[in-house]
């Protein structure tokens, strides 16, 4: 099981599209997915004004690790793919 930070802002295409992807996803097993809005809090939206989506697992010490970004077309399996990947680089 992962737990999954997908920051974000309203409107934004590539975005809506990455999160319909994760609701699709059946392996790895997706035990939380935060959704957060970069407009509401300006270290994030600094951060990733640019970046969105930007895609990110919480570790085990309660941090966060962003994941390399996908391409807005790639399928499903390639998602599921990166997660188990970075499941395995956490364990």
């Amino acid at each position: 099981m992962i737990e999954l930070i997908l920051y974000s802002k309203p409107g934004c295409h590539l975005c809506e599209g990455l999160q319909e992807k994760l609701a699709q996803v059946t392996h790895p097993i997706i035990s939380q997915l935060e959704v957060r809005d970069i407009t509401t809090r300006d270290d994030w939206f600094q951060a990733y004004q640019y970046e969105i989506p930007v895609l990110c697992c919480r570790t085990q010490e309660g941090g966060e690790k962003v994941l390399p970004r996908l391409s807005p077309r790639a399928p499903i399996h390639k998602l599921e793919a990166l997660l188990s990947q970075s499941l395995e680089s956490m364990s």
